[in-house]
C-alpha cells in the first residue's frame, strides 16, 4: 500500500505565495512520476505540474509562477506557488504513478484558497 501525505495548503491573498509538500510512504518501489493536480469547485481535476523521469510538465496557466521540485531518494515532491490569483483556488492533490502496473495513487488533498 502506498500513502501520500500533503501539507502546506491554506489561505493567501492574491499575489502571495504558498509551498505544498508531499511525502510518499509504503510499498512504493520504482516510480514513473510524481506531481500535483487540482480540482476547483464545479470543475474536473486538472494537471498542475508533474515530473516523469527528466521531464517536467506544467499547465499553461501556471507556467512561470509555479515550480515543481522533488527528492527521489526521499520520495517527496514540492510545489512552490508564486503570484497566486483567485483562479488558483482549488483542492490540490499529490499524485504518484508506480512503475509496477502503472498504478496511480492520490493524496487526500489540501485546500488552497486565494482571496482577492
Amino acid at each position: 500500500q502506498v500513502r501520500l501525505v500533503e501539507s502546506g495548503g491554506g489561505l493567501v491573498q492574491a499575489g502571495g505565495s504558498l509551498r505544498l509538500s508531499c511525502t510518499a510512504s509504503g510499498n512504493i518501489g520504482s516510480i514513473n512520476g510524481m506531481g500535483w493536480y487540482r480540482q476547483a469547485p464545479g470543475k474536473e481535476r486538472e494537471l498542475v505540474a508533474i515530473t516523469r523521469g527528466d521531464n517536467i510538465n506544467y499547465a499553461d496557466s501556471v507556467k512561470g509562477r509555479f515550480t515543481i521540485s522533488g527528492d527521489n531518494a526521499k520520495n517527496t515532491v514540492n510545489l512552490q506557488m508564486n503570484s497566486l490569483n483567485s483562479e488558483d483556488t482549488a483542492v490540490y492533490y499529490c499524485w504518484l504513478e508506480r512503475r509496477a502496473f502503472r498504478t496511480n495513487y492520490w493524496g487526500q488533498g489540501t485546500q488552497v484558497t486565494v482571496s482577492s
